[in-house]
């Protein structure tokens, strides 16, 4: 690309072939934040915002300076995601002014937007102290509650709320989204994007930490953009800037929150990650919210009940050929038929033998949607079903036989004394293995069932009471579990707010259950006999 150094305005400037870097464009930008705004908030409020070196090489120069051939920017959409506390926001209420009184657009509306307009005045407000404190642009604009208006020019900075059927009709010029990662749909999005069409060089710029919903409209985004760093995509209108911990980087290595935070010594201290850090290590469920506002990774679940790090240390081999004929508790989950279905065996310890409970999970999923919800889910179902640790299944559909004829099987080889299954779509199949002898238990959902074993699956986890031979399929659903929990402290797996599957852990849990009731060699519950514990 052809790089034009000029000292003049682009409009008297040459008319290029192909994209090119405009230095006076891109020096204009950064001579807007550093000469005519001012930081209005904490230890800085009052200095000239200058720039860091990300914020004015990573993103600020070249999202200004890169013009094409007819000299309008090149970006037309600018995806920024950054751990909290490395003031995006701050640097996002400048690029919102910086459309609203140098762009020289005709009629420029530039709104600010959120999953909300209380989240989406966050920025707004910033730039509104900017302009109040800054005298060139107190002479040009007003400010009002929800509004910056140029009257003279026609031009205006707004803040819209979340209720995208009443953003009809807008004509932007430039858009800032807040909080990304927030927002519920696609809706407000869609909205805002078709709002430019009519624009000469609209922006649009999304600002986000990472999130954890991966069905959004921001994993959308920022699968896109991760992919245009790697050079996977060629979209010349898309912008991208990602600081982030890679997924197997160490969460609580200092070296790790240095490469996530570029602003770490500036607007974010190295003592109160610190704190932050030694927080999520004490309190298994902030982990994810250490991750994913301070490291910028993307997690499975809001918050994270069951700590991978717990689950991976209890990765100990389960041998099958020592479990024959041993005595084990099942748990069968067959969610929906067109879904994953799970079994697992649940060994309980033996004195003086092996002091673990062992689980021995087994999985079906329909053969012929699989290639689909590979490339849907970006799940390797196939993988594991080459690798052995699923089983497909013939047609779209589970097919039920196939799992009686093949846990029938398993009762030649282990001594299952009970099989545990939740009524929902598996009365029928209980009542064919009941009839072929199985000993049957109904399984209820609820609190009252659940929440016991619930709790004591995550005390053996973190006690290192279990083991699963590292099984790749139980590991990933066991990393998508989320909980919910009533006032009483009661706990009980989500599926709907687990995102991913996690048939294999409801399925580990009710076979726990009978293992713990039973697999005692004492009368009576185990829960009786030592009470429940609190975690």
């Amino acid at each position: 690309m052809t790089v034009v150094v000029r000292a003049r305005s682009p409009k008297h400037a040459p008319k290029a072939s192909e994209d090119y870097f405009d230095v006076w464009a891109a020096d204009l930008a950064v001579r807007f934040f550093e000469r005519v705004l001012h930081h209005c908030k904490g230890e800085w409020a009052g200095e000239p915002f200058i720039l860091q070196d990300w914020q004015r090489d990573g993103i600020i120069r070249p999202l200004f300076g890169w013009k094409r051939p007819d000299g309008t920017r090149k970006y037309r959409r600018a995806y920024i995601e950054v751990p909290r506390k490395n003031g995006k926001s701050t640097l996002a209420a400048g690029i919102a002014l910086f459309l609203l009184f140098m762009d020289e657009e005709p009629g420029a509306e530039v709104f600010g937007a959120a999953v909300d307009r209380r989240q989406g005045r966050i920025v707004f407000d910033l730039a509104k102290q900017m302009v109040r404190a800054s005298p060139p642009l107190r002479k040009l604009a007003k400010t009002h509650k929800n509004v910056i208006a140029m009257d003279a020019a026609n031009r205006k900075y707004e803040v819209l709320s979340a209720d995208a059927p009443n953003q009809y009709g807008l004509n932007a010029h430039g858009i800032v989204i807040d909080e990304l990662h927030a927002q519920p749909n696609r809706d407000l999005f869609d909205v805002l994007v078709t709002s430019t069409g009519s624009r000469r060089q609209p922006l649009i710029v999304m600002i986000t930490t990472a999130g954890y919903d991966r069905e959004s409209i921001c994993w959308e985004q920022h699968e896109h953009a991760r992919q245009v760093l790697e050079g996977r995509i060629d979209d010349p209108e898309f912008f991208a800037y990602i600081r982030a911990a890679a997924e197997n980087d160490d969460w609580t290595d200092p070296a790790v929150w240095r490469k996530a935070n570029p602003s770490l010594g500036v607007t974010i201290k190295e003592e109160y990650l610190a704190a932050e850090c030694k927080q999520a290590q004490l309190t298994p469920a902030y982990e994810n919210t250490f991750r994913r506002l301070h490291l910028d990774q993307w997690t499975s679940q809001e918050t994270r009940w069951l700590p991978l790090e717990a689950w991976d240390a209890c990765g100990a081999p389960v041998d099958l050929a020592s479990l024959e004929g041993k005595e084990c508790y099942a748990g069968l989950d067959l969610a929906s038929a067109v879904d994953i279905a799970a079994l697992v065996l649940v060994f309980p310890p033996i004195p003086g033998e092996y002091e673990l409970y062992r689980f021995l999970p087994y999985f079906w999923i329909p053969e012929e949607n699989m290639v689909e919800r590979v490339r849907r889910d970006r799940v390797p179902y196939d993988v594991w079903v080459r690798q052995g640790h699923m089983r497909a299944t013939p047609g779209n559909v589970i097919d039920h036989g196939m799992i009686e004829k093949e846990t029938i099987a398993l009762r030649e080889k282990f001594n299952i004394r009970e099989l545990a299954f939740d009524m929902w779509g598996a009365i029928q199949i209980s009542q064919r293995l009941e009839a072929a002898g199985f000993t049957t238990v109904s399984f209820g959902q609820g609190y009252k069932s659940m929440s016991p074993p619930t709790k004591e699956l995550l005390r053996l986890v973190l006690d290192a009471k279990v083991a699963h031979g590292n099984h790749p399929v139980l590991r990933w659903m066991a990393n998508n579990v989320m909980v919910m929990k009533d006032p009483a402290g009661n706990l009980k797996p989500d599926r709907q707010k687990s995102r991913q599957k996690i048939d294999g852990i409801v399925a580990a849990i009710m076979g726990l259950d009978r293992a713990i009731r039973h697999g005692s060699g004492v009368p009576g519950s185990v829960y009786e006999q030592r009470g429940l514990w609190s975690l």
